[in-house]
């Protein structure tokens, strides 16, 4: 058994933030009249282009200086690196980053202006795991998960109680799930302060290790074979972690989004709210747009929208689908 983050651990978080990350808006999304009110978290424009700085930033910053004084080093997909890298260059240190050979070149190129160092592995979590892990002991780096640790999902929690002060009659709110750091943070901050909102989590019909677990109770692993196939690089973790996985308590259920929806939902957010999201970061919104809020129904749902950082080429192609069918 684990102890679960607390609500005083993301307090306590949003005051180490301050005036190191944005507080971002609630953006309206526009709806067709008589629709339900969404509003869109947009950590996309983070200085980082993600939520990722919020826990990674919470996490180097609570570190003891002895402990710290030899750099850092993180495993990621990409995200989380880029955050990494961030926070490490405003406290001083160096940062090494452990990613996977498929990380797309816009991540992997802003991690390098960052000044961070990158190491490639094979697409897998154990191999980023394991090499993180290898090189911290060699080095003295201090390591920096990506979502299962206390002081990440905190940080990462902070985005709750900032929805909660913008919106406190919110009904539902919508958050992706890949390891599971966000959707446990925004949990608990929002079931601390107003437990009869409705926490939603999200992730591909192609990488759906999350929902498997929820609904079995117990973590159930994906191969890295079968999450690879979703646009949606950011959420292709193959299993919950477990300190994130103790957490989907404070979660009301977890749904999916085909790939042809999160598509969807990228050229929605492009045209209706002029926001850029990465294919991981607009789940939330296809979501919302395609399994709840009927006609008439007068709730109010927040999506998370955690990411922007998509591939040019990539956006582009979802774009231009988006024209070709309108033309």
């Amino acid at each position: 058994m684990y102890d679960l983050v607390t609500a005083e651990e993301i307090e306590d978080a949003a005051r180490r933030l301050a005036g190191v990350i944005l507080p971002t808006p609630l953006v309206a999304f526009p709806q067709a009249s008589g629709g339900p009110s969404l509003l869109l978290k947009a950590e996309s424009l983070q200085p980082v282009g993600s939520f990722k700085l919020r826990g990674a930033y919470n996490a180097i910053g609570a570190l003891p200086e002895a402990e710290r004084k030899n750099g850092v080093i993180a495993h990621s997909s990409g995200n989380h690196a880029q955050a990494v890298a961030y926070a490490a260059r405003v406290v001083g240190v160096p940062a090494v980053l452990v990613v996977p050979t498929t990380i797309p070149a816009i991540k992997a190129d802003a991690c390098r202006l960052l000044g961070a160092e990158i190491v490639y592995v094979e697409p897998t979590i154990e191999a980023r795991v394991e090499t993180a892990e290898r090189l911290a002991n060699a080095h003295g780096y201090a390591l920096i998960p990506p979502f299962d640790d206390r002081r990440v999902i905190a940080g990462q929690g902070t985005i709750g109680l900032e929805i909660l002060a913008d919106a406190p009659d919110v009904d539902t709110v919508l958050v992706p799930i890949s390891g599971g750091g966000l959707l446990a943070g925004i949990a608990t901050a929002i079931k601390s302060r107003r437990p009869e909102t409705r926490v939603i989590g999200v992730e591909p019909e192609l990488a759906a290790d999350a929902r498997a677990s929820f609904r079995a109770g117990r973590r159930i692993s994906w191969p890295s074979a079968d999450t690879r196939r979703t646009i949606a690089d950011a959420l292709r973790i193959e299993c919950v972690g477990e300190l994130p996985f103790e957490h989907l308590r404070y979660v009301d259920d977890i749904v999916t989004v085909s790939e042809e929806e999160i598509r969807d939902a990228m050229r929605q957010l492009a045209r209706g709210a002029r926001l850029v999201a990465e294919p991981g970061g607009a789940v939330a919104t296809a979501a919302c747009l395609s399994r709840f809020g009927v006609p008439g129904d007068r709730r109010k749902y927040v999506a998370v929208v955690s990411g922007g950082n998509a591939d040019p080429a990539l956006y582009a192609e979802v774009l231009a689908e988006g024209v070709a069918r309108q033309g």
